[in-house]
């Protein structure tokens, strides 16, 4: 039987980061992810739980808090661990999909930030397509939408939509 407790304080915590950066409070919202972890890992190995998909979606959380908060070291590296698990994962469900896009988005700017403006334009591409494929919900969307623009705007080479009419990118099997 899962300790549903703490499961539900995890999440209750992710959700609270959730709102958190919805309200510009990033810094709320960093911890937030971090209790939201340190929680989830008192959750016994043994138990039902999807430890390492929970600590990809607070990554991915974490990742754009600290990125919004100009700390773009530690919010790439956030966004690689999330990205270790969403991109080799598979199938993702609709809800899934929304931490995914956020992980490449803060990659692709913090890409930017750290001094790797290429993979950072490739990066920020390809959360472009993800955006304009997702179907769903997805909080934030016009706002990363118009820091794309204006970030690829600015870049040398700039990315590109990729595909033509009718086009369904590899990453829509979610939506």
């Amino acid at each position: 039987m899962k300790p549903l407790k703490e499961v539900a304080q995890a999440y209750v915590a992710l959700a609270e980061a959730e709102r958190q950066i919805q309200q510009k409070m990033y810094r709320e919202a960093a911890d937030n992810c971090l209790k939201a972890m340190e929680i989830s890992r008192t959750i016994p190995a043994e138990e039902a739980f999807d430890h390492s998909g929970f600590d990809a979606f607070c990554h991915a959380r974490l990742s754009e808090a600290l990125c919004m908060l100009g700390i773009f070291g530690d919010s790439l590296a956030s966004a690689e661990k999330a990205l270790f698990y969403f991109n080799r994962r598979g199938e993702l469900n609709q809800e899934d999909g929304k931490f995914w896009i956020a992980a490449v988005f803060s990659r692709g700017v913090s890409l930017q930030e750290t001094g790797m403006a290429s993979e950072g334009t490739k990066a920020l591409g390809t959360a472009r397509e993800m955006i304009a494929e997702r179907k769903g919900e997805l909080p934030g969307r016009e706002t990363m939408l118009a820091d794309i623009e204006r970030r690829l705007a600015g870049s040398d080479n700039q990315a590109k939509p990729a595909g033509k009419q009718g086009y369904r990118a590899w990453w829509e099997f979610w939506s």
